[in-house]
């Protein structure tokens, strides 16, 4: 099979924190390939310069970076959305994919879930947190798998 990843790094870095442990990220290409099939997985981020070697630790185990420029914001944090850049990207390599692996808990993503659905090119929709994600995705239960019970296999030790 070949399929693609479509990861809301930021959304999955969160909720894994919130939960108390942090992802490796290379465990976590590893399942993606042996579960999934997971032929490329695109990963987006916002770009902050100084983070130029985590940058270079990811491409090398295995994700495509797709960067959204960010904005500092008054109280000192940093802003990068990258919703539309998900889903942009996911619609660019519809013809290039046999099914789609969407990472997120963000409802934002609710339309490009079901519209996968519709079109039978939905494979899983990865939520990191069972507790914490948008009630839209309900209707897909289905297509869930919650990321709570991979701690396990995926945590960075």
């Amino acid at each position: 099979m070949n399929n693609y990843a479509f990861i809301d790094s930021q959304n999955l870095n969160l909720a894994v924190q919130n939960m108390g442990w942090r992802l490796d990220f290379l465990k976590f290409r590893v399942y993606l390939k042996d579960k999934y099939h997971v032929s490329k997985a695109f990963l987006f981020i916002g770009y902050i310069p100084q983070n130029q070697s985590l940058y270079s630790n990811l491409q090398q185990q295995g994700f495509i970076l797709i960067f959204k420029p960010t904005l500092a914001l008054p109280g000192g944090g940093v802003k990068g959305n990258v919703d539309a850049e998900l889903v942009l990207h996911s619609m660019i390599e519809f013809l290039n994919y046999e099914k789609a692996v969407i990472v997120t808990s963000d409802g934002d993503f609710f339309c490009l879930a079901d519209y996968l659905v519709r079109k039978d090119k939905l494979l899983k929709l990865l939520i990191p947190d069972r507790n914490k994600y948008s009630s839209l995705f309900r209707k897909l239960m289905p297509h869930i798998v919650f990321m709570n019970d991979l701690r396990g296999k995926l945590e960075y030790k």
